[in-house]
């Protein structure tokens, strides 16, 4: 079942190479099969072209915290929350507040 999301993810995606939602959703199906390498990837690379996709920016932090890499992790979530609060994307700043808290403190 999971293999058939990640194909017809992939297929939509030759279409659509840049499509920040599919790249997204593709990284979630890798962060189910344990494949972070795989996620993170496609994570850097949403933001690289699309830095106010602020969903990316909550599950690339939470990736970066499993692999033990806090200060890319804060990093992130100070990324993401600034720009959140730039859009006026209360609910987004609001879950990367909460992460950034729960890795601080």
């Amino acid at each position: 079942m999971q293999a058939d999301r990640i194909s017809q993810i992939k297929k939509m995606l030759e279409t659509s190479p840049q499509d920040s939602f599919l790249q997204h959703a593709l990284a979630l199906e890798y962060i189910k099969l344990n494949d972070d390498a795989g996620a993170r990837a496609l994570f850097e690379s949403v933001l690289a072209h699309d830095p106010a996709y602020t969903g990316s920016y909550y599950h690339l932090g939470k990736l970066l915290e499993r692999q033990g890499e806090r200060n890319a992790a804060q990093a992130i979530y100070e990324q993401g929350m600034a720009i959140a609060r730039e859009q006026k994307e209360r609910h987004a700043y609001n879950e990367l507040q909460s992460a950034y808290e729960d890795l601080m403190y």
